[in-house]
């Protein structure tokens, strides 16, 4: 069995890390457009910095939970059967054991630099310009993808999807495009674990409420039981 896997900031707010956006519209106290567009980089590069410095900082006061590690299990059992796809920019995958992770948001523990290309594992700040380590120059900036950007190896993830016995939408809210879309791809069996039902529920043939802690180990403990 295939299984393709899409993850959303549901699945690591069980871990203490912020949701995308609270319900006053705000990311983590700041109005989205002000630090996660290409616009607002230009034109206040300090700020969008230090936001993302205190993100990648506060990285090492959160741990992966029973819904990550669950998934670590899951892919142990599948191998290259699995594809996990998140569109969180934490390492808490990685850290539950999950070796197969592909960010289409971009990761806060990367920098990539504009000058060259390169993208370098990175765990300090950046506020402060450091060079690239390859070619010198002082243009790293962090490796997420910012509103108006396209995520990453979305042709991949569009094969993966077009040829998935199963397609599992877990913490996601339905709401960002292209990854909300991903229900409509899938060409197998679709599921949806979340705490409440998405503005997408309606487009998967099986959903589940309840937190992620409790869904998803319980989901992965029924298929392999298969």
């Amino acid at each position: 069995m295939s299984v393709v896997v899409l993850t959303g900031a549901g699945i690591s707010a069980e871990s203490g890390v912020p949701t995308f956006r609270d319900s006053d519209g705000l990311w983590e106290g700041h109005d989205p457009m002000t630090v996660a567009t290409p616009e607002a980089y230009a034109a206040d590069p300090d700020l969008v910095h230090r936001f993302y410095d205190e993100r990648r900082a506060a990285l090492s006061r959160v741990r992966p939970n029973a819904a990550h590690q669950a998934l670590a299990r899951l892919e142990q059992a599948l191998g290259d059967d699995l594809l996990l796809v998140t569109q969180n920019v934490d390492d808490l995958h990685e850290r539950a054991g999950s070796e197969r992770v592909l960010h289409m948001h971009g990761r806060l523990a990367a920098a990539w630099c504009t000058a060259c290309d390169a993208r370098h594992e990175w765990h300090g700040p950046l506020a402060h310009r450091p060079p690239c380590p390859d070619c010198g120059s002082r243009s790293l900036r962090p490796d997420v993808v910012w509103f108006g950007e396209i995520p990453y190896e979305m042709d991949r993830i569009e094969r993966a999807l077009e040829a998935c016995d199963l397609f599992v939408a877990i913490g996601t809210s339905g709401t960002v495009y292209p990854a909300a879309a991903f229900v409509h791809w899938a060409q197998g069996d679709t599921l949806e674990l979340n705490l409440d039902a998405s503005l997408g529920a309606d487009g998967f043939g099986r959903a589940r409420q309840g937190p992620a802690t409790e869904l998803v180990p319980a989901w992965v403990d029924e298929l392999l039981s298969r």
